[in-house]
């Protein structure tokens, strides 16, 4: 189908402004200026019972962590959180609206990371900060209130590669156990080929070049993106992992590698649904503030998580 309306306004808006690519700015300049239109997309903050900032220990040091409590009894269920921005951009404060609308929505505690950014610190820095934040959780779950057998992980993009990461770190080192895995949009093959890759690089909207842009910061090597840890699509075995949502937008050079690990998730026995969002763009589901998809986006991600952790409930 063509572009959705309002993506389609949003697109003209962006070439009448002239907003530079990110990949063709500073990275001090991306780095605000993609903060900057996640915030304006985003729309109002939902207020939460308790919002706090905090620090975890992390491989390296230290690392910054905002927890997300609704109302209601101990001990909640929890979502670890990873913000997209293709490790490169984005913060705590980019997934704020997220993680706000999901803690309610749910309900349940919303934990999210962070994780180091590239080039500063490339490949594997932000798999393992992200990792150390699930086991922070499932080892603290008493003092933070949560349910330490009801405990998922999700991100957007970049951290939608990292939710894949984590699962499988996860299965490979016996913990921490998780109720399920949230994949939007994520990067799941570094140097994909795809027909999605392929299309026409539109400059007013994320693109083959940003992907491109993004991988070249996050590698320090380009050989480390063979690494299923890099590339969840090239691990060897997918049995084991937890329950997954996989979910797509069709105008994103990414849809096809994630809708390939969906595929391969569901074709290893992994209790797997794959919802592709027409008319939608790579970012749609930080957008909830001028996009109607992105907030069926995520009431999908909240009443598909409602229903994992009603499942591990006794």
């Amino acid at each position: 189908m063509p572009l959705d309306p309002q993506v389609a306004r949003y697109r003209t808006s962006r070439k009448l402004a002239g907003v530079k690519p990110l990949y063709t700015q500073s990275l001090a300049d991306a780095r605000a200026a993609d903060l900057a239109a996640i915030r304006a997309a985003a729309g109002a903050g939902e207020p939460v019972y308790q919002v706090v900032d905090r620090t975890l220990p992390g491989p390296d040091g230290d690392l910054p962590v905002r927890i997300y409590r609704p109302a209601g009894a101990d001990p909640q269920p929890a979502l670890v959180y990873f913000f997209g921005g293709g490790w490169t951009l984005g913060s705590i404060d980019t997934a704020d609206g997220i993680c706000r609308r999901l803690a309610n929505a749910v309900p349940c505690t919303v934990v999210t990371v962070g994780y180091r950014l590239a080039p500063e610190h490339t490949f594997p820095a932000a798999v393992y900060d992200c990792y150390a934040a699930a086991e922070w959780v499932a080892a603290n779950a008493g003092e933070l209130g949560v349910d330490p057998d009801r405990i998922a992980v999700a991100g957007d993009s970049a951290g939608g590669n990292l939710t894949a990461a984590v699962a499988l770190l996860a299965r490979e080192r016996g913990g921490p156990a998780l109720a399920g895995q949230v994949m939007v949009y994520p990067n799941t093959r570094y140097g994909a080929e795809t027909p999605s890759m392929q299309a026409d690089a539109d400059p007013w909207l994320f693109n083959r070049h940003s992907v491109d842009w993004y991988w070249g910061h996050y590698l320090a090597d380009p050989a480390d993106g063979r690494n299923p840890l890099a590339s969840p699509l090239l691990a060897g075995e997918l049995t084991g992992l937890p329950p997954a949502l996989v979910i797509t937008a069709e105008y994103d050079p990414l849809r096809d590698e994630g809708e390939q690990y969906a595929q391969r998730l569901a074709g290893a026995g992994v209790p797997t649904e794959l919802t592709r969002y027409d008319g939608m763009i790579h970012g749609f589901f930080a957008m909830s503030g001028v996009l109607d998809g992105g907030a069926r986006a995520v009431a999908q991600v909240a009443d598909w998580l409602r229903n994992r952790f009603e499942r591990r409930d006794g």
